[in-house]
């Protein structure tokens, strides 16, 4: 690019171009409104590769095509895969013939780890609440909300590996590049605030989950429906307030000045699908400055939540405070709220006797706090809640040598997850594994059965949601049969 100024015919030459002037002057908006923002206004054009399909490419509220259940969810995605035998799917079989060798075929991803030695849970399961819903002792929090979840005991993706397990669950087909169910969920029903992001992703102070920021990718949908992430620490988003320098008439002039930038760019390109050629205006951050700030704020609660969500404790602060906001998200009409770990920390593939305790102590008591609050407020009823990872763990040992190095490998053969409120009937359990956990076998539930229910509990139908992408019809269950748990819904859910 020429500095030269005898070649800058006009301000609205190349080479002063739009990407150096919103790279110098900010004008402290920060990201996470940016494109909902202007595709509210009307001020992101559609891009021209991407046909419109039956909803507009916007956020404004859309109705469900049939009455909802739900109108917000809360994912509180467990990376690594959890050790179902040892947390909510007891397995007294595997228990009394711990120590001898499993008489059936394993898929290991760690051959020369591997093992067919059976391995019981050293951890007590119990009965708990109304249902009777036999749970670890690890999850004591958990035992305490029994009767208002789901345990599903049948989830299988068929799959050993992590990365395409996620994708899976997350996108209903075992390859990178497709749209998350908060994309879709976004996509059919728009957001109930103008001042905050309709999908919302709290990651992990410790680092983004395996697979980084796929995790919330839009794929090849319009980058509108994104996941926006909140940073894990203070401030939580940048840049909220304009420089001092920048603020009051500085911003207006701004403004007016990057909107004709914008209006002259996009008579030159219409219809260009780049993101930058369709920003004409940032009139509306100053409304969500005040909003976010006033969502992320915690200083009003009051200390009987701060105790519930264990905010005053070392082992669940940093979880829990994050769990508080999630419910403060969609208390203000967010649509979906994704909690991320760092890395992928149940993946406990040796010394597991000391750190899925860890997992559990981290998470147990924030996961079990924010379905008490839900409920507490009124919100559990219109709010969906899951609790899961994207495979579960064998039940033969991958030994390290001693004892206390044991772990478990992969399983993606049948696992566990469980979903509490927004339609879902709790007090129960659903479906089961082999006797020895391996394998779902009595009403399996796959990542296409799980995302068809969801939908439905939106009131979406995942055959008529379509997003129209390179002349194809593209659905979140990737056009193949889905099954909806009807089983599992209130009976007044459908």
């Amino acid at each position: 690019m020429s500095n030269n100024p005898s070649q800058r015919s006009s301000p609205f030459s190349a080479a002063f171009s739009r990407r150096a002037f919103l790279a110098r002057n900010a004008m402290g908006v920060g990201g996470t409104a940016l494109a909902w923002l202007l595709a509210e206004e009307q001020m992101l054009a559609t891009p021209s590769a991407v046909p419109r399909g039956p909803r507009s490419l916007d956020l404004k509220p859309k109705a469900s095509p049939v009455p909802a259940r739900a109108r917000a969810m809360i994912s509180l995605f467990m990376h690594g895969g959890p050790s179902h035998v040892d947390l909510l799917d007891p397995k007294p079989e595997l228990t009394r013939l711990s120590g001898g060798d499993y008489p059936g075929e394993v898929t290991f991803s760690f051959i020369n780890r591997a093992s067919k030695k059976l391995m019981g849970s050293p951890w007590k399961f119990r009965r708990h609440g109304q249902s009777g819903t036999e749970v670890s002792e690890l999850l004591p929090c958990f035992s305490e909300i029994v009767d208002d979840a789901c345990v599903i005991r049948s989830m299988h993706t068929d799959i050993n590996g992590h990365e395409p397990s996620i994708w899976y669950m997350h996108t209903g087909k075992a390859q990178p590049g497709r749209p998350h169910l908060g994309s879709w969920l976004t996509y059919g029903l728009g957001s109930e605030n103008r001042n905050l992001p309709a999908y919302v992703v709290l990651t992990d102070p410790g680092g983004h989950p395996v697979d980084g920021v796929r995790n919330w990718s839009n794929g090849w949908m319009s980058p509108l429906f994104q996941g926006t992430v909140i940073r894990p620490t203070e401030p939580r988003i940048l840049n909220l307030d304009p420089p001092p320098e920048l603020k009051g008439t500085m911003q207006r002039e701004n403004l007016a000045f990057l909107h004709r930038l914008n209006q002259e760019h996009l008579l030159r390109h219409p219809g260009e699908a780049d993101l930058e050629a369709r920003i004409a205006s940032y009139e509306l951050a100053a409304a969500m400055q005040t909003s976010a700030r006033e969502a992320l704020d915690l200083s009003s609660e009051s200390e009987a939540t701060r105790t519930l969500y264990g905010l005053n404790e070392p082992a669940t602060r940093e979880y829990g405070t994050r769990c508080l906001i999630a419910r403060r998200l969609v208390e203000r009409g967010v649509r979906f709220v994704q909690i991320f770990i760092n890395g992928q920390i149940w993946d406990n593939h040796e010394s597991i006797s000391r750190s899925l305790p860890d997992c559990c102590r981290k998470t147990d008591r924030p996961a079990a706090a924010l379905v008490k609050d839900l409920k507490a407020r009124g919100l559990l009823d219109t709010t969906l809640v899951h609790w899961g990872g994207e495979i579960g763990r064998l039940p033969v040992t991958e030994n390290h040598g001693a004892a206390e190095k044991a772990g478990r490998d992969h399983n993606g053969q049948g696992f566990t997850c469980w979903l509490a409120g927004g339609g879902i009937q709790g007090g129960m359990t659903y479906g089961a594994t082999d006797e020895f956990g391996h394998r779902a076998v009595v009403n399996p539930v796959s990542p296409l059965d799980y995302q068809a229910t969801l939908l439905h509990l939106f009131g979406l139908d995942h055959q008529t949601l379509i997003y129209h992408h390179n002349g194809l019809e593209q659905r979140l269950t990737d056009n193949k049969p889905a099954r909806i748990l009807h089983e599992i819904l209130r009976s007044n859910a459908g």
